[in-house]
């Protein structure tokens, strides 16, 4: 069906999917144009100032995180769309804006209103700032999104001065939260909240040896790290002060950044390769969750990006690599506390939701990780079946009664499963 409120050249990408997905598969088409359009029609708010904030969804709130995955399927459009890359990119100078007002923060105020948890003790609070839980994959994502208009629509507009101040603050909070108990300012607590809500240890979290790695209060779900060391952002770092690297080397010319940079990404990837790794219950190599350096490793995956499967999305690790593959065979298995298998459906879920509810984040990202057609195939088949008529995804289904979900309203869900169907026929936002 035609959406008269999107651009043209959406429309036309759409109609394309359509037509790529024949009457084989007329649901996938279906679901991908309500939720291709939904996020543009619903959650896009272009300001007057050049920039651009997104709604997660049904929390009036914009994520660093969510965000970015909620347009990185636009890319090969933008392309072709200055309007479109001009979304984008005011989408990155208002990530960046936030990162330089409080590189803490994990979500913001479209405007200085003061709206937050009205419960959180923190060291300092900021009128922007929505909440205020530090999740390392919070500063990486705006990185992502600052080079992936460069590398898929040459783009450049969006280093500028804003940006820059905010690649030192990353590069400073990042440097700080290697040695976090001696260095960092940071302390969070949510009065009368869920354990996964706070921090222990008045707001510091629990201990962790420094060793390299950089530390996280919480995880993409907004939940509280059991070890501070959450290794699939961690790996996401990596692959981020790379793209820092680049930037500051082809584009910007400071040798200082990337010399940092580098360092600092040397230091984590070292720490991964050294302190990350456990074992399975069959002996094999694999990465960690999470470890706090000192003997302590989770072994599971949550259905958040970044995750320990998303490794070879984010550009971290080679889906081929024994390690990789024997974690990726680990973690989509029972051996992961968080893995579901119902009815329904079967994937990671979260204890950010109910047990035993699968998350069509995680769904997608398992096809999105697999060079098995068959596979994908075989996932998208299932995301379009427990949309409960909606044409859209969810947060969480139950994978016993798809009628049961968490977050009727949620762009990322919508978008990794649109990025899914574009990956199957070929079309792939370059790295």
């Amino acid at each position: 069906m035609p959406y008269p409120e999107i651009p043209a050249s959406v429309q036309r990408f759409m109609d394309r999917i359509t037509d790529l997905c024949g009457t084989e598969h007329a649901d996938w088409a279906r679901d991908f144009n309500a939720a291709f359009a939904n996020t543009l029609l619903t959650t896009v708010r272009r300001l007057d100032d050049g920039t651009t904030y997104l709604l997660t969804g049904d929390i009036p709130a914009m994520w660093l995180r969510d965000s970015t995955a909620q347009v990185r399927p636009y890319l090969p459009v933008a392309a072709e769309d200055p309007e479109l890359a001009d979304m984008i990119v005011g989408l990155v100078k208002r990530q960046f804006m936030y990162i330089t007002i409080d590189p803490y923060a994990n979500a913001f105020n479209e405007q200085p209103t003061g709206t937050h948890y009205p419960d959180d003790i923190t060291e300092e609070q900021s009128p922007w700032v929505w909440e205020r839980k530090y999740e390392l994959d919070s500063l990486c994502y705006p990185v992502q999104l600052a080079w992936l208009p460069y590398r898929n629509t040459g783009r450049t507009d969006q280093f500028d001065g804003t940006f820059v101040a905010g690649v030192k603050r990353i590069l400073e909070v990042i440097a700080t939260e290697q040695d976090h108990h001696r260095l960092s300012p940071y302390t969070f607590q949510r009065l009368g909240a869920r354990d996964i809500d706070t921090l222990a240890d008045g707001g510091k979290g629990g201990p962790v040896a420094t060793n390299g790695m950089t530390w996280s209060g919480f995880r993409p779900a907004d939940d509280a790290c059991t070890y501070g060391y959450l290794v699939p952002a961690n790996m996401f770092a990596v692959v981020v002060l790379g793209y820092i690297e680049c930037i500051f080397t082809h584009v910007l010319d400071d040798p200082a950044i990337v010399r940092r940079a580098r360092k600092i990404g040397d230091e984590i990837r070292c720490a991964i390769e050294k302190d990350a790794i456990t074992t399975n219950r069959d002996g094999e190599e694999i990465y960690a969750y999470e470890t706090d350096g000192l003997g302590h490793f989770n072994v599971m995956d949550d259905a958040n990006v970044p995750s320990l499967l998303s490794a070879a999305y984010l550009g971290y690790a080679s889906p081929y690599t024994p390690r990789y593959a024997a974690t990726r065979r680990t973690i989509l298995s029972d051996e992961n506390p968080f893995y579901y298998t119902g009815e329904y459906a079967s994937g990671i879920g979260s204890p950010h939701t109910p047990q035993g509810y699968v998350w069509p984040i995680a769904m997608a990202m398992e096809g999105l990780t697999s060079d098995d057609q068959d596979d994908k195939r075989r996932i998208l088949d299932n995301l379009v079946a427990i949309d409960d008529g909606t044409n859209l995804m969810h947060e969480g289904v139950d994978v016993n009664d798809p009628s049961q979900y968490t977050r009727p309203w949620f762009s990322w869900a919508n978008m990794m499963f649109c990025e899914l169907v574009m990956d199957y026929f070929g079309i792939q936002v370059r790295r």
